[in-house]
């Protein structure tokens, strides 16, 4: 399962890897890639995960989860 985050706050490859970093930490999350330009994140995801547990890493991390879509 894949999912697609829309994310705000992001300046620099440092930020893209701050949010990296804070989504990987998740359980069940297999990979994550964070693109600076398009201004979001794509994770796969193990095993269905609630949209608050991903919000609140990207907010503990310092930005802003604007949407999430399933892709």
């Amino acid at each position: 399962m894949k999912k697609k985050l829309y994310i705000e706050g992001m300046s620099c490859q440092h930020c893209v890897m701050h949010v990296a970093n804070a989504l990987k930490e998740l359980e069940g999350v297999e990979s994550v890639e964070v693109s600076l330009e398009g201004k979001y994140g794509i994770v796969e995801l193990s095993q269905n995960m609630d949209e608050i547990a991903l919000k609140n890493a990207i907010e503990d991390a310092g930005y802003d989860l604007i949407k999430v879509e399933d892709i």
